[in-house]
């Protein structure tokens, strides 16, 4: 039985390096002490906004400053407790962490409170005094616009200094997903015992040739699942009374508005990108589940069945300098400056790709300003980590670019164009590697790969997304959430979107306890979001080369100075439109035909 090992056991070449952030823990101590002491070159300001654009400015620069310290000492104690959840120390840390962070936000609301007080004009009328303040616009024209939402300066106040209550419910979820969750260990089809953990069936048993172990693997996981069933179910529905509350008080129709407003996305096309990939997208998946369930010689397709590959005796894999290699050459469509940070994030230690206890599951791109982007991953040799690999360091590469040429408040664009940046990557890559061979069933394979991608973020998350979208109506409607209300409620969407193609047996409706993006506002659907921008941004620099990914560039280098819609619209994207979702769905039609004639 393969046993997963312990951190320290990992060779430090797998892991990524924190001493870039601070060379010792003793380092991270005197910065997080340093941090606490330089609260006064913020709060010094409370009660002077008024005297002037250039008060106003000194305000706004030590704020922001204050907040970059507070980024590098909660991302390097964030990051160790990602990459080793068991250790008392790491969690310590983070904890501690929190608790300043309420400390700062609750000190530092005034700023806000009283920029908003100020007379009508107040405001613009400082941007016009000082030149210097035009960096700091959109932070400020997103303040007048969230003005009829925000609270008297004491209840903002006292909101602020609970941040570390009011997420707990997210602290809850992850803390225990890494630390308290066991799976029983599973047989495969030889009858061998392998080890279980999340991590070890999100990255291979899902995705195992082996139709025994895949399923024996499926029911040990939901039924680790299913012992924390109650505990989730009273966490996000926490989560959820706790957003409709806020929403609520500050006067927002309902939590979604509240939380589309965070996003600056006008609600139609929030409801638009559901509608149409829901209702249109669903006969091409159902068609590629039929031809799945024909290919793998299943008399049933289960949800567990979704990700069976589809030539059981081919699953190329490859070293990750050799995915390196790949990752780069597809990529250089993309210039020598992009290639540039690409090559440093795959050589410089910006990755964790270690497989270790206590490992959080997934992955992800934190981008430290100031420093430089951290990926998490873990690597397990497969083709497949290939295209994770150029998903992250598509963030990275976005977080980089960004931060060159923005300051720290306009430097992250807003979460419904976030995952555009990775999906390019994964569709560029994916391209070359179709390019490059002639063997039909790599092409078959990497089709495959495309195919997934599609379906986790048109399918998966925007499931996720239509799961949110109807438990927050009942919410709103008064109605309690439970586990027993979220597994009904997947169970009926799954139904839906898969039709008679794929039995959703009772495992598959606690899916809802796989993801943390619940505890992050409305994440989800804008990976859907993310992949229809990129599908197009692909296309476009297919067809049109340099030109196209200059543009591209130019749009990264942007970072959060336009709203996601006019980032969109500077890669010749219109999101308010559907035909751009449309040409995305069509192109996974395309996807499926091709994959059909290939049998």
């Amino acid at each position: 039985m393969n046993e997963q090992i312990r951190r320290s056991e990992v060779p430090e070449e797998l892991t990524w390096d924190l001493t870039d952030i601070f060379a010792t823990d003793e380092e991270w101590e005197a910065e997080l002490r340093a941090v606490n002491a330089d609260l006064t070159t913020v709060t010094r300001y409370e009660g002077r906004l008024h005297e002037g654009a250039d008060i106003f400015l000194a305000c706004l620069q030590a704020q922001e400053s204050l907040m970059e310290q507070l980024m590098r000492v909660g991302s390097y104690a964030y990051m160790r407790l990602a990459v080793d959840g068991t250790s008392e120390a790491n969690q310590g840390a983070v904890a501690r962490v929190f608790s300043l962070r309420s400390r700062i936000e609750g000190s530092t609301a005034f700023v806000r409170s009283e920029a908003l007080a100020l007379p009508e004009g107040t405001l613009e009328q400082y941007l016009q005094d000082d030149p210097e303040l035009e960096s700091f616009r959109p932070a400020i024209e997103q303040m007048i616009e969230e003005k009829p939402y925000t609270l008297h300066p004491d209840a903002e106040s006292v909101l602020a200094s609970l941040s570390e209550i009011l997420d707990a419910p997210a602290t809850i979820y992850r803390q225990s997903k890494t630390t308290d969750m066991s799976f029983q260990p599973v047989r495969d089809g030889e009858g061998c015992e392998r080890s279980m953990s999340f991590s070890t069936y999100e990255g291979r048993y899902e995705r195992s040739v082996d139709a025994v172990l895949r399923r024996n693997a499926f029911a040990s996981f939901t039924e680790g699942l299913r012992a924390y069933q109650n505990t989730y179910g009273t966490t996000w529905g926490t989560e959820v009374r706790k957003n409709v509350v806020l929403a609520d008080l500050r006067g927002f129709p309902s939590a979604v508005d509240m939380m589309l407003s965070w996003q600056q996305v006008p609600r139609e096309v929030y409801e638009q990108i559901h509608d149409i990939i829901l209702s249109e997208l669903a006969p091409h998946m159902r068609r590629y589940a039929r031809l799945r369930r024909e290919v793998v010689g299943l008399d049933e397709m289960l949800y567990c069945d979704i990700e069976a590959p589809l030539d059981p005796d081919y699953h190329p894999e490859t070293t990750y300098e050799e995915a390196a290699g790949i990752i780069q050459r597809g990529l250089e469509v993309l210039g020598p400056e992009y290639n540039e940070i690409i090559k440093s994030g795959l050589t410089e230690r910006w990755i964790d790709r270690a497989d270790n206890i206590g490992k959080s599951t997934g992955a992800f791109c934190n981008s430290v300003y100031g420093v430089h982007p951290y990926i998490m991953i873990t690597w397990n040799d497969s083709m497949r980590g290939t295209l994770t690999l150029a998903h992250e360091l598509g963030h990275a590469g976005q977080g980089v670019l960004a931060q060159k040429s923005q300051r720290l408040a306009a430097s992250r664009p807003s979460m419904f164009f976030i995952e555009a940046p990775s999906t390019i990557n994964e569709l560029l890559v994916a391209d070359y590697i179709l390019q490059g061979s002639e063997d039909v069933r790599m092409r078959r394979w990497v089709i495959e790969q495309l195919l997934m991608t599609y379906h986790h973020n048109f399918v998966r998350h925007l499931i996720e997304g239509e799961l949110q979208r109807r438990i927050y109506g009942l919410a709103e409607q008064g109605r309690p959430i439970s586990a027993g209300t979220l597994s009904d409620v997947q169970g009926d969407i799954l139904e839906q979107f898969w039709g008679e193609e794929i039995t959703i047996e009772d495992g598959a409706r606690l899916t809802w306890m796989r993801q943390p993006h619940y505890y992050r506002g409305l994440y989800p659907y804008s990976y859907a979001a993310g992949l229809t921008i990129g599908t197009a941004s692909a296309a476009a620099i297919r067809d049109e080369g340099a030109p196209a990914a200059e543009r591209w560039l130019d749009v990264l280098r942007t970072g959060g100075t336009k709203k996601p819609l006019e980032l969109a619209e500077m890669a010749g994207v219109d999101m308010r439109e559907p035909e751009p979702i449309r040409a995305a769905v069509r192109y996974v039609g395309s996807l499926v035909d091709e994959m059909e004639e290939s049998f």
